[in-house]
């Protein structure tokens, strides 16, 4: 009898022989449930595939954002698996894994009802408790068509095999270069329970997904564009334990209390009238007093640190567009253009490159570098509906744009002090736990030499590197013109957003023929870095919404103080008090309405004002007041210069209350 063939593969860092016709399952040792996958040489592997010669093997924890994604995907399976079997007419879209978990688009008669969701949930349960095997196979073009030849846009799929996209969710599907269908088979007989195109991996048996929930439906365009049949989408969440899933759900609970677009409502800060369009806010004289104080608080530290103010108009001829090269990369981000005078006019969708047409305007010389232009300027992106989310994802927006022209040079120092100047200004609105991201080259979509981008790139690796944060690559997610630094904050309740961006440019500065004197007479190219500290004043406001969950710190509040008389007789005396307060600057309001006292203390807490001041017969005669805060503390005879300076001291130090 022949020995067996054995294998050499490295597990744990450790070189180890194993026979052949192991799988990474047995290599692994893997439950199927701690561990769902194996990592071969770099790529993900099913635990059921066989190991190869000289493998180096690592497992792949459920716990892990690849666990993650695959369990979630897995989970996307079985719920399109339960929705066929309760509508047998419905067709299969995509289906992916996403953050925090995964949907799938159907084909299907009619949208799909909370009363449907629950049935497909039942039915998902069923299907996870049968222990159903995921089982891989290898298909050609022909035998794919002829097996899906009732679901049409799996179809389509196909001839995009290799070539799919991770935008649309494609790639989950066709991938790779060859084409895989996954069987669903029943644990006891091996009889087919159902099948879909994919590229896999998934984990071994349904028993393998611990904890899933169905969240919601709604439809969507097929791959993303509205010249596309509109599907019904169904999101669901899949996490790898039930205890990790209800720490989540318990967050979507906080989430949804903070809301910025329901606070908003609440506090009359802001609404989006449908007469304007979608993507387009009005701020309310609330929200305008929040909007002015960024702002100006914002002015005031850019004059602090060496900016020169500019304004540049809204629209532009589209030869501008077209020498910056967005035009040729963006235009699907931009509005249509206006014909006027026999000239296509833009809305502009980016302030660089009207800042370019500054500097240009003159001469420039080596002794006025770095140049630190800056705007509030409003841009217009043509953002699809369907991402379309209150302030966080507008049309019309207000970038706080600086445009810095420097020296080689200059290029690292100034990289670095604009970085600490970006974390000190998020900090002193709240924010306080960051990580940095680093957006690399589109292999595709980019302009200049790859020198440049080299040197761009481990540039702002350096700079990022010196403030010792978490740095985290994004290959490929660049714009065209260079690699940027984006600044991640957490905010209360540990959800990310995407807030300041460092991009540095040598290439908008050569397409508009920017130079100036060096010291030795000769003309040199500027290096350019773009930076918008906000983002977006409108996405700034609403994740600080949703931070303080409106309960703004007293400088940012739009009313910091509520004056509430015990009786009517007290109005008067407040009012004085209200004057003085005005003098030093505080937003105080009296409330002289005819609410019985207790109404007027609620309503001022549901407004989420800082500080009450009350007021009654006592008070009066002692020159004092009540002082009671958003919190409910309350603190009595207060003298009313006292009173004021305290608010004052908590406005001018911008702490929290």
């Amino acid at each position: 009898m022949s020995a067996v063939p054995e294998l050499r593969v490295t597990l744990a860092g450790a070189e180890r022989v194993v026979a052949e016709g192991t799988t990474y399952g047995d290599a692994l040792e893997a439950d199927g449930r701690s561990v769902v996958a194996a990592r071969a040489n770099g790529e993900l592997k099913d635990l059921a595939a066989l190991v190869a010669e000289g493998d180096v093997i690592e497992p792949v924890p459920a716990g892990s954002p690849d666990g993650r994604a695959i369990v979630r995907h897995s989970t996307a399976h079985v719920m399109a698996q339960a929705v066929q079997e309760i509508f047998p007419g419905a067709r299969l879209g995509i289906g992916p894994p996403v953050e925090n978990g995964f949907y799938y688009d159907f084909d299907v008669k009619s949208p799909f009802t909370p009363d449907d969701l629950k049935r497909i949930e039942k039915r998902m349960r069923e299907i996870v408790k049968q222990g159903q095997l995921f089982s891989r196979r290898v298909v050609s073009d022909e035998e794919a068509r002829e097996e899906l030849a009732a679901e049409p846009y799996k179809l389509e799929l196909i001839g995009l095999k290799g070539g799919a996209g991770a935008e649309d969710g494609a790639d989950v599907e066709v991938g790779g270069a060859e084409l895989t269908i996954y069987d669903n088979l029943d644990p006891k007989t091996g009889d087919l329970c159902w099948k879909d195109l994919c590229r896999g991996p998934h984990v071994p048996s349904t028993r393998s997904i611990p904890a899933f929930k169905l969240m919601r439906s709604g439809g969507a365009y097929w791959r993303g564009s509205e010249k596309n049949p509109q599907l019904q989408r169904i999101y669901g969440t899949a996490w790898e334990s039930r205890e990790r899933q209800d720490e989540y759900l318990h967050l979507l609970e906080e989430a949804e209390k903070r809301d910025h677009r329901k606070l908003g409502a609440e506090l009359d800060l802001f609404s989006f009238p449908d007469e304007l369009g979608s993507g387009l806010p009005v701020f309310h004289p609330k929200g305008g007093v929040i909007r002015r104080v960024m702002e100006d608080y914002s002015r005031r530290r850019h004059e602090e640190a060496g900016y020169s103010f500019v304004n540049t108009p809204h629209i532009t001829k589209e030869n501008l567009y077209k020498t910056s090269g967005h035009l040729d990369w963006y235009a699907d981000g931009m509005f249509p253009p206006m014909e006027l005078e026999g000239a296509n006019y833009y809305l502009k969708p980016m302030n660089c490159p009207m800042h370019n047409l500054i500097f240009r305007a003159r001469g420039r010389s080596y002794r006025e570098l770095p140049l630190r232009l800056f705007e509030f300027g409003t841009v217009y992106r043509y953002e699809k509906s369907g991402v379309v989310h209150g302030l966080t994802r507008v049309r019309g927006l207000t970038q706080d744009d600086a445009h810095i022209y420097c020296t080689r040079d200059q290029m690292r120092d100034e990289l670095k002090s604009l970085l600490r100047f970006v974390l000190d200004l998020l900090r002193d609105y709240g924010l306080d736990d960051f990580y940095l991201e680093l957006s690399t080259k589109d292999p595709v979509k980019f302009v200049g030499t790859d020198e440049d981008w080299d040197e761009a790139t481990e540039t702002l690796r350096e700079v990022a590197e010196s403030e010792n944060l978490e740095l985290v690559l994004d290959p490929g997610g660049a714009a065209f013109y260079g690699p940027k630094i984006s600044v991640q904050a957490r905010d209360a309740i540990g959800r990310s957003w995407q807030m300041s961006t460092i991009q540095l440019d040598f290439n908008l500065p050569q397409r508009f023929e920017l130079e100036y004197q060096s010291a030795d007479g000769s003309r040199q190219q500027p290096i350019m870095i773009h930076r918008a500290l906000f983002g977006s004043i409108e996405r700034f406001f609403g994740v600080l919404v949703e931070h303080y969950a409106g309960a703004f710190p007293p400088w940012l509040a739009p009313v910091q103080v509520v004056g509430i008389p015990i009786a009517e007789a007290h109005v008067p005396y407040l009012q004085d008090v209200a004057k003085k307060a005005r003098e030093r600057g505080i937003r105080i309001e009296v409330d002289a309405s005819d609410d019985r006292m207790q109404k007027k203390i609620r309503n001022a807490q549901k407004s989420k004002v800082p500080f009450m001041l009350l007021a009654g017969d006592e008070d009066i005669a002692n020159g004092a007041v009540s002082f009671r805060f958003r919190n409910g503390e309350q603190k009595n005879g207060i003298p009313i210069e006292d009173a004021i300076n305290e608010i004052a001291d908590a406005v001018e130090r911008r702490i929290q209350v």
